[in-house]
């Protein structure tokens, strides 16, 4: 039997039979535990009792498991409610599932009346939880992380031979200058494990972190609420075409970069810039926003306008293009994070400690050179 992680693109993974009674009772521990935690909440009386009775009945797992599907929330219905927490409609967020409108209602009505309460505001604008809603939604969290630890477990095996792991990433910064020697030092120790990068930017990058689809990725820093591991510090710099007047100079005054057409990035590093210049009471001549760093650096050689771009998402050389330091300047953290270093699977634990070990040799190197060089 395959069984998918709902809420992740990972593939589903094969269960013997033996394996699926051991599932069923792991699963049976999940969902007495979320009773507990939705006996906290307080929900009706009527739909508790419904509840305990169909997770007493669990206790025969497969031949009992039909009955548990039938009068408990269902998967389904708790994946469509996380999607529309980030979703402008009800029937926006039932799209992404591929789910009509009269479906989307149904499965949400459905899981509010197996619940015994309201759990979206239907009378605020856009799409609000209850406060029921909210109370619930870090449990309905828990339920798809500890189906995605199973799963990602079952996939990688008990000496981690094989597996997959899915690693979010904030931008180019990350992608092409911290990624790649992190994930060579783990591909030649986990040969098997497949690491696949999805890019978004770093808002969307922290919401699949929070929302289980990503164990681990690569976001700007602070995260207060993730556990983090910083990678590198990244600093903006003047993208000037080799003629211009600016490229003559060492430092560029970030005054000198209002006077002319600016490309602004849309990418990773566009709030800051934004807040460079407004921090500076300073309003740029934007005449171009684009989101493909190939695209700005062909408009700066071709004379169309210069740019602001993160240091590390550069190339070390482009044709017709030089790079400079700014005054005053702006830099940002970057790291890998997670919601909890504790709670995660083999595979991203992996990844994880050898990022670690990665960073203190790193700086274990910098130590010596430093103390070589005085």
């Amino acid at each position: 039997m395959t069984f998918q992680s709902p809420g992740t693109d990972v593939p589903g993974f094969l269960l013997s039979g033996a394996d699926l009674v051991h599932w069923f009772v792991a699963a049976d521990a999940l969902f007495l535990q979320g009773i507990q935690n939705l006996c906290s909440i307080g929900l009706s009386d009527s739909a508790l009792s419904v509840m305990c009775r169909t997770a007493q009945n669990v206790g025969s797992h497969t031949s009992s498991f039909e009955q548990y599907c039938m009068n408990a929330p269902t998967l389904r219905q708790l994946e469509l409610l996380l999607t529309l927490i980030s979703s402008d409609g009800i029937a926006s967020g039932g799209a992404k599932l591929g789910m009509s409108a009269s479906a989307t209602s149904h499965a949400l009505r459905t899981l509010e009346e197996t619940l015994g309460a309201e759990l979206i505001d239907r009378n605020a604008s856009g799409v609000r939880l209850t406060s029921t809603g909210e109370q619930i939604l870090p449990h309905v969290r828990d339920v798809f992380s500890s189906l995605q630890l199973v799963q990602a477990n079952a996939l990688a095996g008990a000496e981690l031979k094989t597996g997959q792991l899915r690693l979010g990433s904030f931008g180019a910064s990350a992608t092409t200058k911290v990624l790649p020697a992190l994930m060579e030092r783990f591909r030649s120790k986990y040969p098997g494990v497949d690491v696949i990068v999805t890019e978004k930017p770093d808002e969307l990058t922290t919401q699949d972190i929070i929302e289980r689809r990503l164990e681990l990725g690569v976001v700007t820093l602070p995260k207060p609420d993730f556990d983090t591991q910083t990678l590198a510090i990244d600093e903006l710099v003047a993208v000037l075409p080799c003629d211009h007047h600016l490229a003559k100079l060492d430092v560029v005054p970030l005054k000198a970069m209002t006077f002319d057409s600016f490309i602004m990035t849309r990418a990773g590093s566009k709030s800051l810039v934004t807040k460079l210049f407004s921090r500076n009471n300073l309003n740029p001549r934007v005449m171009y926003e684009l989101l493909q760093l190939m695209s700005i650096l062909e408009l700066v050689s071709q004379g169309k306008g210069i740019s602001m771009l993160a240091k590390l998402a550069l190339p070390e050389h482009y044709p017709g293009v030089v790079f400079k330091p700014l005054s005053p300047g702006a830099s940002r953290r970057f790291g890998l994070a997670c919601l909890n270093e504790k709670k995660l699977s083999l595979a991203a634990r992996a990844f994880w400690q050898e990022t670690r070990r990665f960073q203190d040799e790193r700086k274990a190197l910098e130590r010596i050179e430093t103390r070589r060089a005085k």
